[in-house]
């Protein structure tokens, strides 16, 4: 199975070099601009879509294209929606261009963040257009009329849950005071992360056809895939830090993840405390002994191990939730091996 998704990947890496190239021609312009009242000039050609071309050629799993494909074979549709599949992926990328803007953060897959390299004022606008540059790919798939009307509307449904979700996270982070309950932040994860997961898996069932009773049984299932490795990244962040992140930078952001939030109520004596690390880590960054304060504080509580539990109940629940959705066969399978692909 691995190597059927490698090669999976490797086809799904050629969709997004299409979508989104170093040096793309007049054929690209008119496929994702239409007519247009002039000849882009060299300048435009050069630094339109290098933005986003920097971070994904940094790396990541690409597991939300695959995600879609598989979904798409476990319905009937054996080519996977392979041209559709860049749609969350390139989106995706968009939003972390813009959550560094918003976080302030310096760092993503290992390097400078996208702002950084290019300013935040070419930054934002190639984040914007990440989020609708691939809806073309609805309209060229070979699917019905209805089916691409869903699509559309699914795509649209998802990307503003995800503003709400965001909403909630910069809103919480820039208040040191301010601590949300357990139920408020897994909420925060469902619609911020767990979301583009569930439109991933979603558009993939819709592509293939699949009953809207199955299509959103299987988005809930991703939904909460993507809620339980937030989780685990969340706690990972304060035990030994993440590929390309500093460890304890989430400190700085002013995280309010479930690890602080099980401190707190473990020891509500803990949270003052935090919440002076919260405001001295803003001031002077991940160099700040606070963070690692903040860190130790948490730690003793065992609330870092107690969210990484959670995570992994959580997880375990999805793999029996997508077994009572799908029948037997090789479509199931193939799903359910992509939470070791994950886990790996």
């Amino acid at each position: 199975m691995q190597s059927e998704y490698t090669r999976l990947l490797g086809l799904i890496e050629g969709e997004i070099d299409s979508c989104l190239p170093s040096s793309p021609d007049a054929a690209w312009f008119k496929r994702f601009f239409g007519e247009l009242p002039g000849t882009p000039g060299a300048e435009i050609v050069r630094s339109l879509n290098a933005p986003a071309r920097e971070l994904l050629g940094r790396g990541g799993k690409r597991w939300r294209p695959l995600l879609l494909m598989l979904s798409a074979r476990a319905f009937g549709r054996m080519d996977g929606a392979l041209s559709l599949s860049p749609i969350v992926e390139i989106a995706h990328n968009g939003t972390l261009i813009v959550d560094d803007i918003e976080d302030g953060s310096e760092k993503r897959r290992g390097g400078p963040s996208i702002h950084l390299v290019f300013g935040v004022d070419l930054a934002v606008n190639d984040a914007n257009l990440l989020y609708f540059l691939p809806l073309v790919l609805i309209d060229e798939l070979d699917a019905p009329a209805k089916v691409k009307l869903d699509l559309h509307a699914r795509y649209a449904h998802h990307m503003r849950r995800l503003h709400l979700g965001q909403a909630m996270d910069i809103t919480w982070h820039r208040d040191d005071d301010f601590l949300p309950t357990e139920e408020e932040y897994l909420a925060m994860c469902a619609l911020k992360t767990g979301v583009l997961s569930r439109a991933a898996a979603e558009l993939g069932a819709l592509a293939a056809g699949a009953p809207t009773a199955s299509v959103l049984a299987l988005g809930a299932v991703f939904e909460s895939l993507g809620v339980a490795f937030q989780i685990l990244d969340d706690a990972k962040n304060l035990r030994s830090g993440l590929p390309g992140k500093a460890r304890g930078d989430d400190i700085v952001e002013g995280k309010k993840s479930l690890p602080v939030i099980l401190a707190c109520r473990a020891e509500p004596r803990v949270r003052a405390d935090l919440a002076r690390c919260f405001a001295a880590a803003r001031r002077r960054g991940i160099a700040a002994s606070e963070v690692e304060e903040a860190i130790g504080l948490v730690e003793r509580q065992g609330a870092v191990e107690a969210s990484m539990s959670r995570a992994r109940l959580l997880l375990e629940r999805c793999r029996l939730d997508l077994v009572s959705i799908l029948p037997p066969g090789k479509g199931r399978d193939e799903l359910a091996g992509i939470f070791s692909l994950l886990d790996g």
